[in-house]
């Protein structure tokens, strides 16, 4: 828009009395966001070797009595009065920010060391408020709600709440769900009091610091679904991952509370449908609500999936697009979470995807015909034309894809096809976690210094487990070496595969049909095709007699 034009609409603004006299037109930020970024780096670095004397001199002071608040409040009102100064230079900006993070972490330790967690969770949201609203750096209160909303989330957890089990799962989902409906009352607060009323500035602040809540109300609900789908198997070896994909071997449909937290979902999920139908009239389309319908089946199966569903439609109708987008990630790493529900049987949970994806095909298929019906009755000209480029780049990408999976097949036939028979004994494993659902953990015995082995060698290629066979075909491990290492006579080479940070023999799971668990529970020996050159592949478990279990 060019200049005249907001002048000429500033002016008539202010003569309607919408906007005050003094009003004018914000000028935009020019600072190029690399000098910004190197300008900040500098700051840091210029605070380091401050914040390492202040340690060194006040450690004590600070550790004991009221040492913690003082210094605390001195580094938050100083840092406050830096960022409410006007023309603050760059770099003096960026220095106050690891003084106001010190500030609060000083005073975040005086207030946990001496009141109850959840009063100094409380505590800590106040401060947050009270900063966020002095500031003027919108940036800045988005930080400040985010950490707010982390706070605001623990103040909702009880005393204790490491010591209730099974129970905590939903404590964790009552606690995130407890921030979604205060970032609903701000919305609510930010819509119909600060914006009808005219307080811009209470009105930005608040704007700025739930958008901060709602990004960090996102993240914890994407993490209380656990693993998105096949990630688990290639970045899952912590708590967050093991608690995801032992979500719903507590939560049970057949209990109450699993109801509870389904029926809370779809009721939230059918709230944002509402809400983006009364917002947008145009979505008022009868293939839409298939739309929805299946999203409200996702809810019910997917209890975190509903909030976040509603904040992406709020997004949506209110023109925040980043903020949509981020709530649309977690929309789809909810739904990939999905795979790891153990309380469906993994034949099931493939019928309900592929459900899914013929009845959205149909309705995409159906809001084409409608759109072209509608385009037909306007001008010839406004007909789209397809361009024989993009049906080539379509036809290309499937192409593409189905001659990746192809291949993928191709090798893993060859190596069944002509790999030699191996057998490797299992080792021992936790009898908690050897059943896990439909998959079986598994794990090899490795040599017992495999671990060092591992640590000296320094190479860019996947290490091999160096084994001797017997007459009948069992592998007895000997060391862990890399490729050129030469083989003694009647050695082979089994490639490691990586596997949760660590190297495993090929696999560390083996999956079956659900029910059979008593039945692979015999198995003493993974059965591998392996070549020459080390590829290997497990084919399939046998007992101790070294005869294959058939599914």
């Amino acid at each position: 828009m060019k200049a005249s034009r907001i002048d000429s609409i500033l002016r008539s603004a202010i003569h309607q009395g919408l906007l005050p006299a003094e009003a004018t037109e914000h000028a935009p930020d020019r600072r190029p966001w690399p000098i910004v970024l190197l300008i900040a780096l500098g700051a840091w670095l210029a605070t380091l070797p401050l914040l390492l004397v202040t340690g060194a001199l006040f450690g004590d002071f600070i550790t004991r009595s009221a040492g913690s608040y003082l210094v605390g409040s001195l580094l938050l009102a100083g840092t406050i009065t830096l960022f409410r100064s006007k023309n603050l230079p760059l770099f003096v900006e960026q220095l106050a920010v690891p003084g106001l993070l010190v500030g609060a972490t000083t005073f975040c330790f005086g207030l946990y060391r001496d009141l109850p967690d959840q009063a100094a969770s409380a505590m800590m949201v106040v401060i947050a408020i009270t900063v966020a609203a002095l500031v003027k750096r919108p940036w800045l209160q988005t930080i400040l709600g985010a950490t707010a909303a982390v706070f605001g989330t623990m103040t909702a957890l009880p005393l204790h709440w490491f010591d209730y089990r099974q129970d905590h799962l939903l404590i964790f989902w009552l606690a995130w769900h407890a921030g979604f409906v205060a970032w609903v009352i701000s919305q609510y607060v930010l819509r119909h009091v600060l914006e009808r009323d005219g307080y811009a500035e209470a009105a930005g602040t608040l704007d700025a610091f739930a958008s901060g809540w709602l990004l960090t109300v996102l993240l914890g609900l994407s993490m209380w679904s656990g693993m998105t789908f096949l990630l688990g198997g290639s970045l899952a070896n912590n708590e967050v991952v093991a608690l995801g994909r032992e979500i719903y071997r507590y939560v049970f449909p057949e209990e109450w509370t699993g109801y509870a937290t389904r029926l809370s979902s779809l009721g939230i999920c059918l709230a944002a449908f509402v809400q983006t139908s009364q917002r947008w009239p145009s979505l008022r389309q009868p293939w839409l609500a298939g739309v929805a319908a299946i999203l409200a089946g996702f809810s019910w199966l997917l209890p975190a999936l509903g909030a976040v569903l509603f904040g992406l439609a709020h997004c949506l109708s209110t023109k925040r697009w980043r903020l949509a987008i981020a709530a649309g990630l977690a929309c789809a790493w909810i739904i990939g979470s999905f795979y790891y529900q153990l309380s469906l049987p993994l034949a099931t949970k493939a019928a309900i995807l592929t459900g899914a994806a013929v009845v959205l095909g149909a309705l995409i298929g159906w809001a084409h015909r409608s759109s072209s019906k509608v385009r037909a009755l306007g001008p010839a000209h406004s007909q789209p034309k397809r361009s024989p480029a993009t049906l080539l780049g379509v036809g290309a990408s499937l192409g593409l894809t189905l001659l990746v999976a192809n291949i993928g097949i191709w090798q893993k036939e060859d190596i069944i096809r002509t790999g030699q028979p191996v057998y490797v004994a299992l080792a021992p494993v936790d009898p908690r976690s050897l059943m896990q659902g439909d998959y079986m953990a598994l794990r090899f015995r490795l040599p017992p210094d495999a671990e060092n082995q591992l640590r000296r060698l320094l190479t860019d290629q996947r290490p091999h487990a160096i084994a001797r066979l017997d007459a009948q075909g069992v592998a007895e491990l000997l060391r862990v070496t890399n490729t050129d290492t030469p083989l003694q006579a009647g050695e082979i080479a089994i490639e490691l595969s990586p596997k949760h940070g660590e190297w495993v023999l090929v696999t560390d799971a083996w999956y079956f049909k659900e029910g059979e668990a008593e039945r692979w529970a015999n198995a003493r020996y993974g059965e591998f095709r392996v070549r020459p050159d080390g590829k290997a592949l497990l084919v399939g478990l046998a007992d101790a007699q070294l005869k294959a279990i058939q599914p």
